[in-house]
Protein backbone atom coordinates (compact mmCIF):
# COMPACT_ATOMS: atom_id res chain seq x y z
CA UNK A 1 0.00 0.00 0.00
CA UNK A 2 1.71 3.24 1.09
CA UNK A 3 5.48 3.07 1.58
CA UNK A 4 6.47 6.75 1.85
CA UNK A 5 4.09 9.23 3.47
CA UNK A 6 4.56 13.00 3.36
CA UNK A 7 3.10 14.82 6.36
CA UNK A 8 2.65 18.59 6.08
CA UNK A 9 2.73 20.70 9.23
CA UNK A 10 2.39 24.38 10.02
CA UNK A 11 2.99 23.84 13.73
CA UNK A 12 -0.66 24.35 14.68
CA UNK A 13 -2.46 22.04 17.09
CA UNK A 14 -4.64 20.85 14.23
CA UNK A 15 -1.68 19.98 12.01
CA UNK A 16 -0.03 18.16 14.92
CA UNK A 17 -3.15 16.02 15.18
CA UNK A 18 -2.67 15.14 11.50
CA UNK A 19 0.99 14.38 12.28
CA UNK A 20 -0.10 11.90 14.95
CA UNK A 21 -2.52 10.30 12.52
CA UNK A 22 0.04 10.14 9.69
CA UNK A 23 2.74 8.67 11.92
CA UNK A 24 0.31 6.06 13.28
CA UNK A 25 -0.60 5.12 9.70
CA UNK A 26 3.09 4.91 8.76
CA UNK A 27 3.75 2.69 11.78
CA UNK A 28 0.88 0.37 10.87
CA UNK A 29 2.11 0.09 7.27
CA UNK A 30 5.82 0.01 8.10
CA UNK A 31 6.20 3.09 5.92
CA UNK A 32 8.70 5.93 5.95
CA UNK A 33 7.65 9.54 6.68
CA UNK A 34 8.88 12.80 5.26
CA UNK A 35 7.66 15.79 7.26
CA UNK A 36 7.48 19.16 5.54
CA UNK A 37 6.93 22.70 6.67
CA UNK A 38 6.83 25.58 4.23
CA UNK A 39 8.02 29.10 4.98
CA UNK A 40 7.02 31.95 2.74
CA UNK A 41 9.85 34.30 1.73
CA UNK A 42 10.30 37.67 3.38
CA UNK A 43 8.35 40.45 1.66
CA UNK A 44 8.60 44.21 1.89
CA UNK A 45 4.80 44.48 1.85
CA UNK A 46 2.96 42.16 4.20
CA UNK A 47 -0.36 41.80 6.00
CA UNK A 48 1.25 40.42 9.18
CA UNK A 49 2.66 43.37 11.14
CA UNK A 50 5.37 41.18 12.68
CA UNK A 51 6.79 40.69 9.20
CA UNK A 52 7.12 44.44 8.72
CA UNK A 53 9.38 44.84 11.75
CA UNK A 54 11.82 42.13 10.67
CA UNK A 55 14.77 42.73 8.44
CA UNK A 56 15.11 39.98 5.82
CA UNK A 57 17.92 38.47 7.90
CA UNK A 58 15.92 38.57 11.14
CA UNK A 59 12.92 37.08 9.33
CA UNK A 60 15.04 34.16 8.08
CA UNK A 61 16.38 33.50 11.58
CA UNK A 62 12.90 33.66 13.13
CA UNK A 63 11.26 31.43 10.52
CA UNK A 64 14.13 28.93 10.57
CA UNK A 65 13.71 28.60 14.34
CA UNK A 66 9.95 28.06 13.96
CA UNK A 67 10.45 25.48 11.21
CA UNK A 68 12.99 23.61 13.35
CA UNK A 69 10.53 23.66 16.26
CA UNK A 70 7.64 22.34 14.13
CA UNK A 71 9.74 19.64 12.49
CA UNK A 72 11.30 18.71 15.83
CA UNK A 73 7.85 17.91 17.17
CA UNK A 74 7.19 15.62 14.19
CA UNK A 75 10.54 13.95 14.72
CA UNK A 76 9.64 13.28 18.37
CA UNK A 77 6.28 11.71 17.45
CA UNK A 78 7.91 9.56 14.76
CA UNK A 79 10.75 8.45 17.06
CA UNK A 80 8.28 7.49 19.79
CA UNK A 81 6.57 5.23 17.24
CA UNK A 82 9.83 3.89 15.75
CA UNK A 83 8.95 5.37 12.35
CA UNK A 84 11.73 6.48 10.00
CA UNK A 85 11.40 10.21 9.40
CA UNK A 86 13.09 12.78 7.15
CA UNK A 87 12.57 16.49 7.75
CA UNK A 88 12.20 19.12 5.04
CA UNK A 89 11.90 22.89 5.40
CA UNK A 90 11.10 24.62 2.12
CA UNK A 91 10.88 28.33 1.37
CA UNK A 92 8.24 29.04 -1.29
CA UNK A 93 5.64 31.71 -2.10
CA UNK A 94 3.01 29.01 -2.61
CA UNK A 95 3.00 26.43 0.20
CA UNK A 96 0.71 24.04 -1.68
CA UNK A 97 3.10 23.99 -4.64
CA UNK A 98 6.07 23.28 -2.35
CA UNK A 99 4.19 20.38 -0.74
CA UNK A 100 3.12 18.83 -4.06
CA UNK A 101 6.53 19.32 -5.73
CA UNK A 102 8.46 17.97 -2.75
CA UNK A 103 6.18 14.93 -2.48
CA UNK A 104 6.85 14.19 -6.15
CA UNK A 105 10.60 14.78 -5.84
CA UNK A 106 10.90 12.57 -2.73
CA UNK A 107 8.83 9.75 -4.24
CA UNK A 108 6.03 9.95 -1.68
CA UNK A 109 2.89 7.95 -2.40
CA UNK A 110 0.55 9.70 0.06
CA UNK A 111 0.26 13.21 1.49
CA UNK A 112 -1.30 13.63 4.95
CA UNK A 113 -2.39 17.06 6.12
CA UNK A 114 -4.99 18.80 8.25
CA UNK A 115 -7.90 20.91 7.15
CA UNK A 116 -9.06 23.87 9.20
CA UNK A 117 -12.55 23.33 7.82
CA UNK A 118 -13.24 26.92 6.81
CA UNK A 119 -16.49 27.30 4.96
CA UNK A 120 -18.31 29.98 3.02
CA UNK A 121 -16.74 33.40 2.61
CA UNK A 122 -13.84 32.61 4.96
CA UNK A 123 -12.78 29.74 2.69
CA UNK A 124 -12.99 31.96 -0.39
CA UNK A 125 -11.14 34.91 1.14
CA UNK A 126 -8.50 32.98 3.08
CA UNK A 127 -8.12 30.15 0.61
CA UNK A 128 -7.00 26.75 1.69
CA UNK A 129 -3.62 25.18 1.17
CA UNK A 130 -5.27 21.79 1.71
CA UNK A 131 -7.76 22.37 -1.10
CA UNK A 132 -4.94 23.54 -3.37
CA UNK A 133 -2.93 20.40 -2.57
CA UNK A 134 -6.03 18.27 -3.26
CA UNK A 135 -6.58 19.89 -6.65
CA UNK A 136 -2.93 19.88 -7.77
CA UNK A 137 -1.57 16.61 -6.40
CA UNK A 138 -1.30 13.55 -8.60
CA UNK A 139 -0.91 11.26 -5.57
CA UNK A 140 -3.56 10.50 -2.94
CA UNK A 141 -4.13 13.04 -0.17
CA UNK A 142 -5.47 12.09 3.24
CA UNK A 143 -7.18 15.05 4.89
CA UNK A 144 -7.55 14.88 8.68
CA UNK A 145 -10.12 16.84 10.62
CA UNK A 146 -10.76 16.29 14.32
CA UNK A 147 -14.15 15.01 15.37
CA UNK A 148 -16.24 17.52 17.33
CA UNK A 149 -15.26 17.62 20.98
CA UNK A 150 -11.75 16.20 20.56
CA UNK A 151 -9.13 18.75 21.51
CA UNK A 152 -6.29 16.48 22.56
CA UNK A 153 -3.15 16.08 20.47
CA UNK A 154 -4.09 12.50 19.66
CA UNK A 155 -7.85 12.99 19.27
CA UNK A 156 -9.97 10.85 16.97
CA UNK A 157 -10.33 11.90 13.35
CA UNK A 158 -12.76 12.11 10.50
CA UNK A 159 -10.69 11.39 7.43
CA UNK A 160 -11.33 11.75 3.76
CA UNK A 161 -9.06 10.15 1.20
CA UNK A 162 -9.10 11.73 -2.20
CA UNK A 163 -7.60 9.67 -5.00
Amino acid sequence: MYRHIMIATDGSELSMQAVAHGVALAQALDAKVTAITVTTPSHVLAVDLALLTDTPEAYKVRTAALAAKYLGKVEEVAAASAVRCDLVDVEHDQPYRAIVDTADKKGCDLIVMASHGRRGLAAVVLGSETVKVLTHSTIPVLVCRPLPGTDSLFGRFNTLTVL
